[in-house]
């Protein structure tokens, strides 16, 4: 395992002891938000194909295999995270279930067909501009982070042109960008249909939301009951547990 890394990079586990992740301290670490995602989506059970978009280091997609045996492929622009991807993957000897691809979403309609996939997910770039300072300091953060190589426009709009007719797009957010996804996936025929707000802790304000839209769907979304990270005591709640473990 030790000589599948490279540099500063560690193997940690992915949420459970069943899968184990690359990661790097100075190039990009999976999150909260990766972990919700990948157990708020609908996936196809038994077969079917699914692709997630600005995979990172391939959390979401490896984590998918928990709960769906379609093939999976992961897309990530930034090549040293896509080489991560790659080999967690192997790490976890899932290369027959999960491919990761080097590319920018925006060219995936022209080479993978449209209406391919059965779920698209998306953990996209969360804000819309960067400054000189955040991309000089750290390049791989800042394309992770902010819409550089692609919009939440170019997101949702790839997300429509990949899903087949009556399939499924959910993505991860923030809140504040509520309006602009809910009328842009009307706008590209993902008509939203779940859609939940997660809060570190309760009283505070949503800092996280997931959405999930159905191609050509018809008008129908369905609010989904709050989900808080953190009780009172500091640990994560009894109903965070439950989506992380199943428990």
């Amino acid at each position: 395992m030790e000589n599948l890394l490279k540099g500063d990079e560690r193997l940690d586990y992915l949420v459970d002891e069943s899968l184990k992740i690359i990661q790097s301290p100075s190039v990009f670490s999976f999150s909260l938000d990766a972990v919700l995602l990948s157990r708020f989506a609908y996936v196809p059970i038994q077969k079917g194909n699914i692709i997630d978009l600005c995979t990172g280091n391939g959390a979401v997609a490896l984590l998918l295999t928990q709960r769906s045996k379609a093939a999976i492929t992961g897309v990530e622009i930034q090549e040293r995270l896509s080489d991560m991807a790659g080999r967690s993957v192997e790490v976890n000897g899932m290369q027959d279930q999960v491919s990761i691809l080097t590319d920018n979403i925006i060219n995936l309609p022209g080479k993978l067909g449209t209406g391919k996939f059965d779920t698209v997910v998306c953990n996209p770039p969360y804000f819309s501009s960067v400054n000189e300072k955040d991309y000089n300091e750290n390049p791989h953060l800042a394309v992770a982070r902010h819409e550089i190589h692609c919009t939440l426009e170019d997101v949702i709009s790839v997300s429509s042109k990949l899903v087949k007719q009556g399939g499924k797009a959910a993505f991860v957010h923030r809140p504040q960008r509520l309006m602009d996804i809910l009328s842009l996936m009307r706008k590209y025929r993902l008509e939203p249909k779940r859609l939940q707000f997660v809060y570190p802790k309760q009283g505070g304000e949503a800092n996280m939301l997931l959405v999930e839209g159905m191609k050509d769907g018809k008008p129908d979304l369905h609010i989904l009951p709050p989900l808080t990270v953190y009780g009172e005591d500091g640990q994560y709640t009894e109903e965070l547990k439950k989506v992380f473990y199943g428990k």
